[in-house]
C-alpha cells in the first residue's frame, strides 16, 4: 500500500473561477440590499424624515463603503455604534436605536428650564 503524503497549505492564490465564485455568489443578494437602502432614503425623503439623526448616520456609514480601505464592515458598525464607555447618570429608558445619538439636544434642553 503506497504512502500518501501530507498535505501541505497552498502558498499559491486561489484559482481565477473560485475567486470568481465569490462574486457569482454574493452580487444578486447585495445588490437586492443596495437597492433597498436606496428605496428607504427615497421614502424618508418623500416624508421629510430625511434629518433624522439615524438617517444622517446611514449617509455618514454609507461614505466607508466606497472609501476603498479595508474593514468596511467593522467601521461600518462602529461608526452606528456608541463609542462611551461610561453609563449613563440617568437612564433615557430608550431601547437600542440602531445608531448613536450624540448626547446635544438633552444638554440645551436641560439648559432651558
Amino acid at each position: 500500500m503506497p504512502k500518501t503524503r501530507p498535505k501541505r497549505p497552498s502558498t499559491r492564490s486561489p484559482a481565477p473561477t473560485a475567486v470568481k465564485a465569490v462574486v457569482d455568489h454574493g452580487f444578486i443578494p447585495v445588490r437586492a440590499k443596495l437597492i433597498e437602502v436606496a428605496a428607504f432614503f427615497d421614502r424618508v425623503e418623500r416624508h421629510a424624515v430625511a434629518d433624522d439623526f439615524r438617517c444622517a448616520a446611514l449617509r455618514e456609514a454609507a461614505k466607508l463603503l466606497v472609501d476603498g480601505k479595508p474593514e468596511r464592515a467593522r467601521r461600518i458598525l462602529e461608526s452606528l455604534s456608541d463609542p462611551t464607555t461610561e453609563p449613563e447618570a440617568i437612564s433615557s429608558g430608550k431601547a437600542a436605536l440602531g445608531a448613536w445619538q450624540r448626547p446635544v439636544a438633552a444638554a440645551i434642553f436641560r439648559r432651558k428650564r
